[in-house]
């Protein structure tokens, strides 16, 4: 029997039993566990000083964690085609948990990027239960269901980076991971007693469930440019807000903490996109809405690097700018991540965790390399290296969205 034949699905009665409470319940625990990988973005500023890291290698810190998330999407979400995701599930974010918890007593720079690495890769069972609330829904809902808790992921990930500000402002940064470690621990214990059970019912030993997965790329040629769209949209996400803090923080903003905090709060409003791309997505229009998504990318690019310029006189107008760039941003982001999961969830069902696990774990890595590259950007061109790189990004995007097949 082919592979993908055996793998993991739900029984057909169990098709169509997603209630409000358990979108609820899964949109709160993606947005909860996301934010171990974004909150560096806004630390940065924090963690390099304090442990000896100079300012071009303080991308490191935001680099880590998203390096560790692909790593878990490409080798532990696929087990969610093997082992009952339940289970997984609980394993994992026990593995999070204490992941958090060494993250918060790091001496050093080596051991505190050991332990965001183990914490991406951990925080990775995100892409487990986003194909259990898929295999809960109807397929004619399933792109709004997607999306809706896809609303919990991104506004955790816009989130992340205040709440991380505000706590770092209070009590430093090692007190977020405190945080974080408590917060999903008692998650974990919510999940045991509210996550539905998803069985598989595949034999396929882990090295050909591995391997199956170059198989699933070279097959769907839908994965492999929503893939690529997807990197390039997220390394210019990651650029921007890895190098934004580290502009914010010196002449003519020279925000703290606190204004950083309520800096990366305004960009919180680009969650709303998720509901709403999910269901252009229903009716027919993923083209043309990802495409516009990438267009108005470009856009808040080019108004941020305004911004930066407009910056050396009067400072209100300018800041307004940059945090209008920041919302656009997240927007156009959010938008082309909920279309782009909606696409692949509906590819092929007995194979819904190995293609999450590809497709998250490819766009996750050109987040890690716009985080490696900001801040080499940063130390040698400045804010405008970064805002032209983002830009480059989401033009690629957008070619490339636009010479693919239908």
């Amino acid at each position: 029997m082919p592979l993908d034949s055996q793998a993991c699905v739900l029984p057909q009665d169990q098709s169509d039993r997603i209630t409000l409470s358990l979108i609820l319940l899964f949109a709160f625990a993606t947005g909860v566990i996301v934010t171990n990988l974004f909150a560096p973005q806004t630390l940065i500023g924090l963690i390099g000083p304090s442990l000896g890291l100079s300012e071009s290698g303080a991308g490191l810190t935001v680099m880590a964690p998203l390096i560790g998330y692909s790593a878990g999407l490409f080798f532990v979400v696929p087990l969610a085609d093997l082992v009952e995701n339940r289970r997984l599930v609980l394993l994992m974010l026990g593995a999070a948990v204490l992941a958090a918890a060494a993250s918060a007593l790091a001496p050093g720079i080596l051991t505190l990027l050991a332990a965001f690495f183990v914490l991406g890769m951990a925080s990775s069972v995100i892409q487990v239960l986003v194909p259990i609330a898929a295999s809960l829904a109807a397929p004619d809902r399933r792109g709004a269901v997607i999306g809706d808790v896809m609303s919990g992921l991104m506004i955790g990930i816009l989130l992340s980076r205040p709440l991380a500000s505000l706590l770092a402002a209070q009590w430093g940064w090692r007190a977020f991971y405190g945080s974080s470690a408590v917060a999903m621990m008692a998650l974990g214990i919510v999940l045991a007693f509210r996550l539905p059970p998803r069985a598989p019912r595949s034999a396929t030993p882990y090295p050909a469930l591995i391997a199956s997965l170059w198989t699933l790329f070279r097959g769907e040629r839908a994965l492999r440019q929503r893939s690529l769209t997807a990197g390039l949209v997220m390394a210019a996400f990651s650029l921007f807000w890895s190098a934004v803090a580290l502009e914010l923080s010196r002449p003519p903003f020279s925000l703290g903490q606190y204004g950083i905090a309520v800096f990366a709060l305004l960009g919180a409003g680009g969650a709303c996109a998720t509901s709403l791309f999910g269901r252009l997505g229903d009716r027919g229009w993923t083209r043309p809405a990802t495409m516009a998504s990438h267009g108005l990318l470009i856009v808040a690019m080019s108004l941020a690097a305004w911004a930066g310029w407009a910056g050396n006189g009067a400072i209100l107008v300018p800041l307004a700018a940059l945090a209008t760039s920041a919302f656009l941003l997240d927007f156009a982001v959010t938008g082309d991540q909920t279309l782009g999961r909606r696409a692949v969830n509906l590819l092929n069902p007995e194979s819904r965790g190995r293609l999450n696990g590809i497709f998250v774990g490819l766009f996750f890595v050109g987040g890690a390399i716009g985080s490696a590259i900001s801040g080499l950007l940063f130390a040698e061109g400045g804010w405008p290296a970064i805002c032209f790189a983002a830009a480059l990004f989401g033009l690629v995007a957008l070619i490339a969205q636009a010479l693919a097949r239908q």
